[in-house]
């Protein structure tokens, strides 16, 4: 009897494009686009298996950029300009002193957004000040504790990291839109107890930009999980995806349906270039990509 062929992963994505078109409500939001949206949609599951990574094909993705940007939550960063100054722009709008000052955080410099992703990451629940304080030894590092749980307590249920905090939601330049995941550790069989354990990641994301956010946060979870597993000497195995609000900003609507005519490639692989046991050891040269075949770019305009 034959093995069924396995759907390429990417075609969740590319489905939920196209339920989004068919069967999305139309709502205003806050950036004044407007949006087609649908609530809750089915979960996405990527595997991770073999050092795959899933980066989008139908459109090339700014990979250095979110590679950039993860370093940047694991260091527990919040000065976007760290981030500009090495050709990262994505968060230049929500930096931006006439942007601060709509959220009513003027007395900030251009920049500073608040204690949002790496803030909550690495100092939750400690007083913030600016982006350029010292908080060493400050608030909770759910990092290091998600990572000490799956080292010393794989069963636990409550290896989470949590960048949901409603306490300081109104001093972030804008509140965390993947904001809690949850990581499990598969143990070995009984009959096979020499093998590997593997790890999986659950994120939930409240809001969920499908056309310009999704392909960042698919292969930035996959990514923080790959580096996860590294430094706790587990197997990468899948990434579970769960939306909120998948929405469609209504002027990515054509660039889209251009991705949408287009077959998905093979995902590349994920090679690190040397050992690493600590979380913060991660450089960008560390990061290999192999076999990345994607189809040409697609511009789409980013919503402030």
């Amino acid at each position: 009897m034959s093995t069924p062929v396995r759907q390429h992963d990417e075609l969740q994505y590319l489905n939920l494009i196209k339920s989004v078109l068919d069967t999305g409500e139309t709502r205003p939001d806050r950036t004044g686009t407007g949006t087609i949206s649908l609530f809750a949609p089915p979960s996405l599951r990527f595997s991770l298996a073999d050092s795959t990574l899933p980066l989008i094909t139908t459109k090339k993705t700014f990979l250095r950029g979110i590679i950039e940007e993860l370093l940047w939550f694991v260091k527990g960063q919040t000065d976007s300009t760290l981030l500009s100054k090495k050709g990262v722009k994505i968060w230049d709008g929500n930096g931006s002193k006439e942007f601060l000052e709509k959220r009513g955080l003027g007395h900030r410099r251009a920049g500073d957004l608040g204690p949002v992703y790496g803030f909550q990451w690495r100092h939750f629940g400690a007083e913030y000040v600016d982006a350029d304080a010292d908080y060493s030894g400050k608030g909770v590092d759910q990092l290091r504790e998600v990572i000490r749980k799956i080292i010393e307590d794989p069963t636990d249920r409550r290896i989470i990291l949590s960048a949901w905090n409603p306490a300081d939601i109104p001093l972030m330049a804008l509140p965390p839109c993947h904001m809690m995941c949850q990581f499990y550790v598969h143990l070995p069989p009984s009959d096979e107890p020499t093998a590997p354990r593997r790890l999986s990641c659950l994120m939930y994301q409240r809001s969920a930009d499908l056309g310009l956010g999704i392909p960042f946060n698919i292969a930035s979870y996959a990514l923080l999980t790959h580096m996860i597993a590294r430094v706790t000497d587990t197997q990468p195995h899948e990434l579970i995806i769960q939306l909120g609000d998948a929405h469609i900003y209504r002027d990515h609507v054509d660039a889209l349906n251009i991705q949408l005519t287009r077959q998905p490639r093979p995902f590349p692989t994920l090679r690190w270039t040397r050992d690493i046991t600590d979380i913060e050891d991660f450089t960008y040269e560390d990061f290999v990509v192999e076999g990345y075949d994607a189809h040409p770019s697609i511009p789409m305009k980013m919503s402030v």
